[in-house]
């Protein structure tokens, strides 16, 4: 994301804007004033509170890195043994991948990346 919103991939359209942030909602600051009611010359303060908030509204894109489950977290382990080769029992695999997450940090997608580095490192 960082090389494509840097250009680092190819070249931004000039019709396109990008706005990334890390867990802010509010991309135009807010301060107090902007809640007044002694406001004189705003007539719609709603309207304008709302339009600050219509970056999220209108072009927000959420990316959610949920929990997978742990048939979800078994699958991911599998595809990556088989990705680096790793010869093992799938019974065997999913056996030391359930030992592995629940002594190091639980059920995720790092975690199933982790422990088939610590496998393909026992390999060689």
């Amino acid at each position: 994301m960082k090389a494509v919103i840097e250009g680092g991939l190819e070249t931004k359209p000039d019709n396109v804007l990008i706005y990334a942030t890390s867990n802010r909602r509010h991309l135009i600051r807010e301060t107090w004033n902007d809640r007044s009611d002694m406001v004189k010359d705003e007539l719609h303060r709603s309207d304008t509170m709302q339009e600050k908030l219509s970056l999220v509204a209108r072009f927000g894109v959420t990316i959610n890195y949920s929990k997978p489950s742990q048939k979800e977290y078994f699958e991911i382990v599998r595809v990556l043994a088989q990705k680096q080769k790793i010869n093992i029992s799938e019974e065997e695999l999913y056996a030391q991948a359930n030992q592995w997450e629940l002594s190091h940090g639980g059920i995720s997608g790092r975690t199933a990346q982790q422990f088939i580095n610590y496998l393909s490192g026992r390999q060689e």
